[in-house]
């Protein structure tokens, strides 16, 4: 399956929608995040009480928009995305 993607300021940020299926709101929101130089970050899900929607490419779009956030965080606020080695 093709997942849905976007570069936004030099990061790659790839949608991780999870299927929960038998859910009223089977699309977990989440997304992944590759810096300019290879890192890439855990799945970061949205907060609990807005990650699961009813609609796959709500959650793709929603996903994106999280990680598009994420990267303003990181590069003007510092928030650390990688997982340092240890």
């Amino acid at each position: 399956m093709q997942r849905l993607h976007c570069t936004y300021r030099n990061h790659t940020i790839v949608a991780d929608v999870i299927e929960y299926e038998g859910s009223p709101l089977p699309w977990a929101a989440g997304c992944r995040i590759t810096a300019p130089d290879g890192r890439s970050s855990r799945r970061f899900p949205l907060p609990h009480e807005r990650a699961f929607l009813s609609d796959r490419d709500k959650a793709e779009q929603v996903s994106l928009a999280h990680g598009k956030w994420l990267v303003d965080q990181h590069l003007d606020q510092s928030r650390e995305l990688f997982a340092s080695a240890a």
